[in-house]
């Protein structure tokens, strides 16, 4: 036998599983809705996601070298002087990183397929098919031709409205909105973000989270996102982030405006039989930075590894059990990063004191140098106890100076 696995979502998750799949010559079938799909996304990815997907040179846009965190005050501070020569923050379109990434995956086997999958029939004997009810878009017209397809394992990559999720029963989880406009700036003001990136907090901008201004190949990214989800609330929150970065966005103009919602945390169940959630489906988001490109990709590699490892490169069926191993394998890797994400998150994002504690601890060299090891590289550094100690107290120190602490 042959394995079968569909995956069910073609952005960088889906991609990056389908791609593992195929190597290992398994029957792999990629559903992508939009082909030419843009999500609404700050689009910064960390230095290793460049190697360890193997990314070229030109999918980066920019090589974000500084950044400026800006408080509620106004109070700017430059971060990013730790940084290497050779370090720096990747920032990319998403629809040039995700068609680089699903065309790669074709070309090496995988079957595209331009579709929409509407229901996913579950199987009543273990060892039974799943059967994916589709419309295929590739024949033209408004609603496309709807098919059905047979395969052995459903890979999640859906997103955070994921049918697969729901098809499962796979629970329900909080999300955020991102909402971001791309604007095209004259080229003076164009020049000032050329390796430059900045974030802005205060309640005008976001109440439980940041704003950001990030560069573009020809454009620049301004955003905002929130828990407290709400039409009205996203777009004062949006003219915040216009109002504070007014002077350095003069001239521009509007060329794209975009909203997504964003998990908030895992979902409840991430496998289910032989169906499993990969990245913002299974809500690999995390808090504090919003971080989820990385994140998304990885999940989905591990997910499409553990397949492969547990059904000796497709000549076997995968059970739930095999499958699970991949979330034990995740959680075991990455818990201690979301989890410590969530507490900085829910610590500094409180109120405008708090905020202004965050920016200003983030003024200290051994802050930075924890801060870019960790995002860059992707492992919690280990500074020494005289280093970390040196941090607690100046986090403490910056908490009490803003009366942060107070309830």
């Amino acid at each position: 036998m042959v394995l079968r696995v569909a995956v069910v979502g073609g952005g960088p998750a889906g991609s990056s599983a389908a791609e593992i799949l195929v190597k290992a010559g398994i029957e792999t079938y990629l559903f992508e809705r939009k082909l030419d799909n843009a999500k609404p996304c700050g689009g910064a990815i960390p230095l290793c996601m460049v190697d360890e997907f193997d990314l070229p040179p030109e999918i980066i846009d920019r090589r974000v070298r500084k950044m400026k965190m800006i408080s509620p005050s106004n109070i700017e501070v430059n971060i990013g002087q730790t940084l290497k020569d050779d370090e720096y923050i990747g920032m990319c379109r998403r629809e040039v990183l995700d068609g680089f990434l699903r065309e790669r995956a074709e070309k090496l086997g995988t079957k595209v397929i331009n579709g929409t999958v509407y229901k996913l029939d579950i199987p009543s004997k273990e060892s039974d098919p799943y059967t994916l009810h589709y419309a295929d878009h590739s024949v033209g017209g408004t609603t496309g031709e709807m098919k059905t397809l047979k395969v052995d394992v459903v890979i999640g990559a859906d997103g955070a409205n994921s049918r697969i999720a729901k098809a499962i029963d796979a629970g329900d989880y909080n999300y955020a909105i991102a909402f971001q406009e791309r604007i095209r700036l004259p080229e003076d003001k164009m020049a000032y973000y050329d390796e430059l990136a900045e974030m802005y907090v205060g309640d005008d901008v976001s109440p439980d989270f940041y704003a950001w201004v990030f560069p573009k190949y020809d454009h620049v990214a301004v955003g905002t996102g929130t828990m407290k989800v709400n039409k009205a609330r996203i777009k004062d929150l949006q003219a915040g982030i216009r109002t504070r970065a007014a002077k350095k966005l003069e001239g521009g103009e509007i060329i794209k405006v975009e909203a997504h919602p964003i998990p908030e945390h895992p979902r409840p169940r991430r496998v289910v039989g032989r169906v499993a959630l990969v990245g913002d489906a299974a809500g690999t988001v995390t808090k504090s930075s919003g971080e989820g490109i990385y994140f998304a990709a990885k999940s989905a590699r591990m997910c499409a590894e553990t397949i492969v490892a547990t059904s000796n490169n497709g000549q076997r069926i995968p059970t739930e059990a095999d499958l699970k191993t991949y979330i034990k394998e995740w959680d075991k890797r990455y818990g201690i990063t979301y989890l410590v994400l969530d507490i900085l998150q829910r610590v500094f994002y409180r109120t405008d004191a708090t905020r202004e504690a965050f920016v200003e601890m983030c003024s200290d060299i051994d802050v930075q140098k924890l801060t870019f090891d960790s995002y860059l590289y992707k492992t919690v550094v280990p500074a020494n106890p005289l280093v970390q100690m040196k941090i607690t107290a100046k986090t403490i120190g910056s908490l009490l100076r803003g009366n942060a602490l107070a309830p």
